[in-house]
């Protein structure tokens, strides 16, 4: 039996896409006047830099693609590479709603439409993102990936993992909760 290597990315997407679920939620509360915690944005990108980029995508880009090249999947024009630019478009999408919930913070209401407009862009964005790693490409590497590469690929995992704290993924998960208790 062939050594799973995608269910613990699939398990991960199901806590940022309830993250996504709150942004989109309380973007369109904000475009509506009816939210104005600007610390969740701040603390929305936190997640999204840390839990989403630095934790997953870590293990995406520098374990998973990168195994699938190895396994014959080419760099360029492929689903490796359309994945690694959108991983870039949710970067710029984050920068700017850190940008326009600091200003906001500082004062400059103006920011308001950039802020709202780059939320909802994102978890546009990555509810795509998420569908065609889980739907096609997460199975596709089930199904081509060599078993010669799976230990690896697990082992990468398992070192990407040791660069967090212990209570990283807990603390990420009550964030989530208690955006989501909030009414």
């Amino acid at each position: 039996m062939k050594a799973d290597i995608t269910t613990k990315l699939v398990n991960e997407h199901k806590l940022i896409l309830r993250m996504i679920a709150l942004l989109e939620r309380n973007a369109r509360l904000t475009a509506a006047g009816n939210y104005d915690n600007w610390q969740f944005y701040l603390d929305g990108v936190d997640f999204i830099r840390n839990f989403s980029d630095r934790f997953h995508h870590a293990k995406e880009e520098d374990v998973l693609f990168k195994a699938l090249v190895a396994n014959g999947m080419p760099a360029e024009n492929s689903p490796v590479a359309a994945m690694l630019m959108e991983h870039d478009q949710g970067r710029a999408y984050v920068r700017a709603m850190e940008a326009a919930a600091l200003a906001i913070l500082a004062g400059e209401e103006s920011n308001l439409t950039l802020l709202i407009d780059n939320s909802l862009a994102y978890t546009e964005l990555l509810r795509g993102h998420i569908s065609k790693e889980d739907d096609i490409l997460y199975p596709l590497a089930e199904r081509v990936v060599k078993e010669s590469l799976r230990e690896g690929i697990i082992a990468g995992y398992s070192a990407a993992e040791a660069k967090t704290p212990t209570d990283f993924a807990v603390r990420y998960e009550e964030l989530v909760e208690r955006y989501e208790n909030e009414v």
